[in-house]
């Protein structure tokens, strides 16, 4: 039996200063409408951005940003999605963005991603992502992983945070407080281990009332 949420809740209330103070440093999703409202340029503009910071200094990625903006012309994933040789040339010559011929590939590919996703479904991918139930979030990082570029592992689910979708980040305090729940006996990378999150997760979303975000925020305050 996993541990109630309960009692993660008090041990990073009690780490954190009272219950007053945790919540004061929770921070919340963006609201659905908003979400939705989000057009499919704007999640290719930050899918790349996600990309380009795996493995590189994040805040020298943020400031080229406007330049990566100019560079791909807005993101419009109909046009990156019939990219060109020659915008490939382009771009690796382009001294004001990082030159790095894999991730920029991964531009067009997720282009192409989002479009094809956008004409299976009849409406904009960014409205799927948005509406993707919080029950099945295990799904729609799988879908991330199978179908986009690069957008495995924490890439997706640093994407899925920023961007504002109700998410849980397995970072090495959630997934020590999962350990410590009894949900996992090792960082969860299999379907099966993921599946096990999903399934605490949606309990403790139950017990507790809270979202994905907060839960997740407040396991990695239960430990550190």
């Amino acid at each position: 039996m996993i541990q109630p949420f309960a009692e993660i809740e008090a041990l990073a209330a009690e780490r954190k200063g009272g219950l007053a103070a945790l919540e004061a440093q929770l921070t919340a999703p963006a609201d659905l409408a908003d979400l939705r409202a989000l057009p499919d340029d704007r999640w290719l503009s930050q899918i790349s951005l996600r990309v380009f910071q795996a493995g590189f200094n994040w805040s020298v990625i943020a400031k080229k940003w406007p330049a990566f903006e100019e560079a791909f012309e807005g993101f419009q994933p109909g046009r990156w999605a019939l990219a060109s040789d020659e915008d490939l040339d382009r771009l690796l010559a382009d001294r004001s963005i990082v030159r790095h011929a894999a991730k920029i590939r991964s531009v067009f590919d997720n282009a192409r991603f989002l479009t094809e996703l956008a004409a299976e479904e009849g409406r904009p991918a960014g409205q799927i992502f948005a509406d993707w139930p919080s029950a099945d979030y295990v799904g729609l990082l799988d879908l991330f992983k199978r179908r986009g570029s690069r957008l495995g592992g924490y890439t997706g689910q640093y994407l899925l945070r920023g961007i504002g979708k109700e998410s849980f980040l397995l970072s090495p305090d959630v997934t020590a407080a999962l350990i410590r729940a009894g949900v996992i006996d090792k960082p969860a990378t299999s379907k099966g281990a993921l599946a096990k999150v999903q399934a605490a997760f949606n309990t403790w979303g139950a017990e507790s009332g809270r979202g994905l975000s907060a839960m997740s925020q407040i396991l990695a305050r239960s430990i550190n």
